[in-house]
């Protein structure tokens, strides 16, 4: 399946970072290279970018769309370990940061990566597909509580201990192994009357998602290398879809005011 994935914000995104031609610019979630192409399309020769995914296939696709550039360096990685990765690539400070937080729509789509409720496939999540945590081990491993916790506050789910109920009560009968199977699961769960208010399984398996790719813990964190790896005229745009990830993404930077 071709990684399709179209940006958002991305006049808004290439207007904030105020590239200048000669800099050094970090896409952190490189995805479709949606954002990318339209920096290396503002960038000199001289310029630089750097391009993080910790998904596989979105890089080599963004490789194979800007193959005719020849100023990019391609990370398989991800954006938690920003300073770690400039470090190794001996660069010291950048012009500018782009993250796009979240899943994008490929992998949403793609049948075999297992993050859609809409299609029927293996319980699996992960955006880099090298990493051992699945969704089929958070759902059948994780403990009741630890479970009512990632679907309260990943997932903000009204009907948590429902839910999780049910699905601690199937998988005592048989592993649950597949997104249709933990949809029948969570449909059972919800109340009839709130059905019309979105998909039931929605808020689940954005709580399951979040969870395993570890998308909220590090975020602050990974807020503060940005901005300590850039220049002092740098400038970080940061694309939030989650009030979790805005909450984070905020503190980070209050924590950061204060210090100046």
């Amino acid at each position: 399946m071709e990684f399709n994935h179209k940006p958002v914000l991305l006049t808004e995104s290439i207007a904030g970072l105020k590239i200048k031609p000669n800099g050094i610019y970090v896409d952190g979630t490189m995805g479709g290279a949606g954002h990318s192409k339209k920096i290396v399309e503002v960038l000199s020769p001289k310029g630089k970018l750097i391009g993080i995914d910790r998904d596989i296939e979105a890089l080599n696709t963004s490789k194979q769309r800007l193959q005719n550039y020849q100023n990019i360096t391609y990370v398989h990685g991800n954006h938690d370990n920003l300073k770690s990765i400039l470090e190794e690539l001996e660069i010291d400070k950048v012009d500018g940061i782009l993250l796009d937080l979240g899943v994008s729509s490929y992998q949403i789509d793609e049948k075999k990566r297992g993050f859609s409720y809409m299609q029927d496939s293996p319980l699996d999540m992960r955006m880099d597909q090298n990493q051992e945590l699945t969704a089929k081990e958070v759902i059948n491993c994780y403990s009741e509580e630890k479970l009512k916790t990632i679907l309260f506050e990943y997932g903000e789910e009204r009907f948590y201990k429902q839910i999780v109920k049910k699905i601690c009560e199937q998988r005592v009968k048989k592993s649950i192994d597949t997104t249709k199977e933990l949809v029948e699961i969570i449909k059972k769960a919800v109340p009839f009357y709130d059905k019309n208010a979105g998909h039931p399984a929605k808020r689940t398996f954005q709580a399951i998602r979040i969870e395993v790719n570890n998308e909220i813990a590090p975020l602050k964190n990974t807020v503060k290398q940005a901005i300590d790896c850039l220049t002092s005229q740098g400038r970080l745009c940061i694309i939030t879809f989650h009030s979790l990830e805005d909450r984070a993404v905020k503190m980070a930077y209050q924590e950061e005011a204060r210090k100046m």
